[in-house]
């Protein structure tokens, strides 16, 4: 084929899902020329599977993308059909946000703003190889011959290489809803030192939602809770409603009766799926006791009347597909627009990527989102951002940005993926983050807005209202440690089943008392003029200081351990007091650091001394 070239840029960044496009605007943004190359820019920022942002853990991820200079949080308050928080009942640090949103909305205002960033040009088709020079990235070659010389190259194909959509006995070479997969780069991804393996996902199927009896269906409403990004300070008002719904005796005996013609169990799918998204095949096999599982009926568009039924995914075939479907009360004579499938894809293996996104093996190479073996936008969005940001900070010749697990969810994400690797598509989840009370979504920029304008990702106006929130909040602090007054907080604590005061208290003192805020602004007229947001904060980080006093320690302990680096060049096979096992590791993985060193799955407390005392003697 005759090979041309397109252009020269500084970057080019390969796929425009959600990855693709939090790295192409961090690129761009920070003054590197860009190339945003897509299959199709009819999917740029597609959402295939569930047309909603956030979630536990997930809300923590899209607020710090936000708290960092990215656009996810934005684009989706743009798009917002309904906001929820999840875990309200439970403790701050495991509260998280989550909006469905419009699915076509999302992707024209993603669109519209790559098209409208300075810097940036997007141009659609198939990337075949990445081109390097002794062991550097020089370009990226498509497949009609075109090259684009470059010194950096981001891959965020997501699902769509080698993928093939399965349903029943149809297997289709085909990315998600009919568009077209990517089947050339694998092979160079292989040549270029990547270990390639094989995942799978899926998705529910559409139904026509004027043929759905949601008068039958328990109604769950929108909150007023507060939006996505910080530049944003209240939701609307209006949203549209989702509903519950529940699968039956009569759903699961459809599927049981069935097993030899489910993908998932006549050995027709073998690669490793989401453990905690599983189809309903999985579930009702997985929990034959349960006599039911929970479903929701959620909106795709404020301009369809398409229903996404989330808990509902499955690979059976289209006739069964009907057949299971109209057994859920409510969906008794439901058509379906568009049938559930399962998508098998190539991604590869995070050990050989770096703690920036770099490869270890290509200089100037970087992944992010599902080619990663990661599920979720969210969790593909926030990679994208710092493989962007990291691309852009490399070609500036400033040092790179590597997150500690102790300052963000985004930190714990990328070094469990490149220190522990993932033999399933990871998702984000609280529990991961053992520092999570101090990694709470109200906290996002107080955490991270300084290091993304250091950067040079956050603007100076983004920059200017995060300072004036931090005075506020400063000021809203002071205020509720003074001195309230004497008779009414007496009456007030009394009101709520406490024992008369013995002394004066301060507001926070009330706070600490297990009063909630609100009723604390109400009896004493105060903060009345301060945002919702800023006063939740305030009253968290009041409820929990002595629990957070207690966690500064075992942070402190964890920068001291990333503070110690490992040499790159360490050959640890001569380290004598190593274990087979840790040695083998640890070249592997090659960690920078004793941090990193000791979260390696095989490398024990006693192997960290004897690096400890190998360094010193060193």
């Amino acid at each position: 084929m005759h090979t041309f070239i397109e252009c020269e840029c500084d970057a080019v960044v390969i796929g425009a899902g959600h990855a693709g496009c939090e790295a192409a605007l961090a690129l761009a943004r920070t003054g590197r020329s860009t190339m945003l190359l897509t299959l199709n820019a009819d999917s740029i920022g597609f959402m295939p599977c569930n047309p909603s942002v956030g979630g536990t853990a997930k809300g923590h991820l899209v607020r710090e993308i936000d708290a960092l200079g990215g656009e996810m949080a934005v684009n989706a308050d743009k798009c917002a059909l309904q906001y929820r928080m999840l875990n309200e009942g439970k403790g701050a640090a495991v509260q998280s946000l989550r909006a469905q949103t419009d699915k076509n909305a999302y992707h024209r205002e993603m669109k519209k703003v790559l098209e409208r960033t300075p810097n940036l040009r997007i141009v659609q088709g198939e990337v075949a190889e990445i081109l390097t020079e002794n062991g550097c990235v020089t370009g990226v070659k498509t497949a009609y011959g075109g090259i684009f010389l470059c010194r950096a190259a981001i891959i965020a194909t997501g699902v769509y290489l080698n993928a093939q959509t399965i349903t029943g006995e149809a297997v289709k070479d085909s990315g998600p809803n009919g568009f077209s997969n990517a089947t050339l780069l694998t092979r160079n991804l292989t040549e270029l030192g990547y270990s390639v393996r094989r995942f799978k996902t899926g998705t529910p199927a559409r139904l026509d939602g004027r043929t759905v009896h949601f008068e039958k269906l328990p109604e769950q409403p929108g909150e007023q809770v507060y939006p996505f990004s910080f530049l944003n300070h209240r939701v609307p008002d209006v949203q549209t409603p989702c509903y519950l719904a529940y699968t039956n005796e009569k759903t699961h005996e459809v599927i049981l009766e069935n097993l030899d013609r489910a993908p998932m169990y006549n050995g027709q799918i073998s690669s490793a799926g989401p453990r905690y998204c599983p189809s309903i095949e999985t579930k009702v096999v997985r929990f034959r006791d349960k006599e039911r599982h929970q479903l929701f009926l959620e909106p795709e568009g404020a301009d369809t009347t398409e229903i996404y039924v989330q808990g509902l995914s499955t690979s059976l075939p289209h006739d069964l597909q009907k057949q299971m479907y109209r057994t859920v009360e409510g969906l008794e004579d439901c058509e379906i627009v568009r049938y559930a499938y399962a998508i098998e894809y190539d991604c590869v293996d995070t050990l050989d990527v770096l703690p920036t996104l770099e490869s270890k093996k290509v200089s100037g190479l970087y992944t992010a989102g599902q080619i990663n073996g990661t599920s979720g936008y969210e969790e593909a969005a926030a990679q994208g951002l710092i493989a962007g940001l990291n691309a852009s900070l490399k070609l500036r010749g400033m040092p790179p940005l590597i997150l500690r697990r102790d300052q963000a969810y985004i930190g714990v994400l990328i070094d469990d993926l490149v220190t522990k690797g993932t033999d399933e598509p990871y998702r984000m989840m609280t529990s991961r983050a053992e520092f999570r009370l101090a990694l709470r979504q109200d906290n996002a920029d107080l955490r991270l807005t300084q290091i993304g304008y250091d950067c040079g990702l956050v603007t100076q106006e983004r920059y200017e209202k995060f300072l004036s929130r931090v005075n506020l909040r400063e000021e809203v602090l002071k205020r509720l440690h003074s001195r309230a007054e004497q008779k009414t907080a007496n009456a007030l604590v009394q009101s709520c089943g406490g024992a008369p005061l013995a002394a004066g208290v301060t507001y926070a003192d009330l706070l600490r008392r297990g009063i909630s805020l609100s009723a604390v602004c109400e009896t004493f007229g105060i903060l009345k003029e301060i945002p919702a947001d800023v006063k939740l904060s305030c009253e968290t980080e009041i409820r929990y200081a002595g629990y957070l006093k207690q966690g500064e320690e075992q942070i402190a302990r964890a920068k001291k351990m990333e503070e110690k680096p490992l040499p790159h060049d360490l050959d640890y096979t001569k380290i004598e007091g190593l274990r087979l096992e840790a040695r083998e590791k640890l070249a592997r993985i090659r960690p920078l650091n004793l941090g990193q060193a000791e979260r390696i799955s095989g490398v024990n407390p006693a192997d960290i001394a004897v690096l400890m005392i190998y360094l010193s003697i060193k």
